[in-house]
């Protein structure tokens, strides 16, 4: 699991960008991909942990928890 620092989230269009730890492409987030119940969002300068896969545009975040 990786881990990272999310560096901007659209509450509004339900996706954002994480920055991860170590180095590396930053990671596209969306809401869908957010394991919480309820409304789902991520705040900025917030540390998660995540798996990485490969989405049709790139690096892509799942299983997205709070650190």
């Amino acid at each position: 699991m990786a881990s990272g620092t999310v560096k901007w989230f659209n509450s509004e269009k339900g996706f954002g960008f994480i920055e991860q730890d170590g180095g590396g492409p930053d990671v596209f987030a969306h809401y869908s991909n957010i394991a919480a119940q309820g409304f789902r969002e991520l705040l900025e300068g917030q540390k998660v942990t995540f798996d990485v896969t490969q989405g049709p545009k790139g690096p892509q975040a799942e299983n997205i928890v709070a650190a």
